[in-house]
């Protein structure tokens, strides 16, 4: 597999993360695929040749392979880190999807789209916040479960993670039960521990940004909150105010109304008054 490819295609997203993503994005390429490429496979390279059981049948050799290393460490790793490594991609599509609109944006503003303007956007860098934030948490989650399982699956098939130097087979069409020997066994096992401690510092560092993020979307959320207090109140006692007018205004139409009322009545008590006096 071509890796140099494959890590243009990843570190893109570089750019957009958090500051743990990058050191993940470093620890992958450095002490994963590198060590992967550069030595394990090496390591790994001769493991079916020199696996040798102390009989001549022919087909037992493969058999007993088979039996005990259903999968190769160093495929079954590819595998891991291509599919941990996938996640980052929905990432790098949000991203190019966002530059699409904004050239679009840009052309029909009616500047055209300059080579400057062009530039601009190929090179901005995109805040982790809206779609964007869910996109990057959705990726961060999917490697946390590939790590995981993978992690589980590679401890059903290789229990307590360590190579044995000597085997006992007895598959068909081996004649008895026979011994196989493992090729530099102890080496292996330190390469297989290194690789699953990274893989659980990656683990870690996937927790870690998630967490940040959340933190962080949450700390947004109480900002803003605290910015629209102020106009809730001022609202609220405006509100208050008008129905305090509102209440004013009747009291003083019912205490105008009382007057005009009482106006009315009195022209009939004078006249009793000077009838009464005469």
């Amino acid at each position: 597999m071509n890796w140099q490819s494959f890590y243009a295609v990843i570190s893109g997203v570089n750019r957009h993360s958090t500051g743990i993503g990058r050191i993940w994005l470093s620890v992958l390429f450095i002490f994963r695929i590198l060590v992967l490429v550069v030595a394990a496979e090496s390591v790994w390279g001769d493991e079916k040749a020199m696996f040798t059981c102390n009989t001549q049948q022919p087909g037992c050799n493969s058999v007993c392979y088979d039996q005990f290393f259903p999968i190769s460490h160093i495929r079954l790793w590819a595998l891991q880190l291509i599919l941990v490594s996938t996640p980052a991609l929905l990432v790098a599509m949000h991203v190019a999807h966002r530059r699409h609109v904004d050239k679009k944006l840009l052309k029909l503003s009616g500047r055209g789209g300059s080579a400057k303007d062009l530039e601009q956007i190929k090179t901005q860098k995109f805040k982790i916040t809206g779609a964007l934030w869910w996109t990057y948490t959705v990726s961060i989650l999917f490697r946390i479960i590939f790590e995981v399982a993978f992690m589980y699956i590679f401890y059903m098939i290789y229990p307590g993670y360590k190579m044995l130097r000597l085997v006992k087979c007895d598959s068909y069409p081996c004649p008895n039960t026979v011994d196989c020997f493992v090729s530099r066994p102890t080496e292996k096992t330190i390469f297989t521990v290194f690789m699953l401690a990274v893989s659980g510092v990656c683990i870690l560092l996937n927790i870690a940004e998630l967490i940040y993020l959340v933190g962080r979307a949450c700390a947004r959320h109480f900002r803003s909150s605290e910015a629209a207090a102020p106009k809730g109140a001022w609202l609220s006692q405006k509100l208050s105010s008008y129905k305090q007018n509102e209440i004013n205004q009747l009291i003083a139409e019912h205490s105008l109304r009382a007057k005009l009322s009482g106006a009315r009545r009195n022209p009939v008590g004078e006249k009793e008054e000077r009838c009464a006096a005469c």
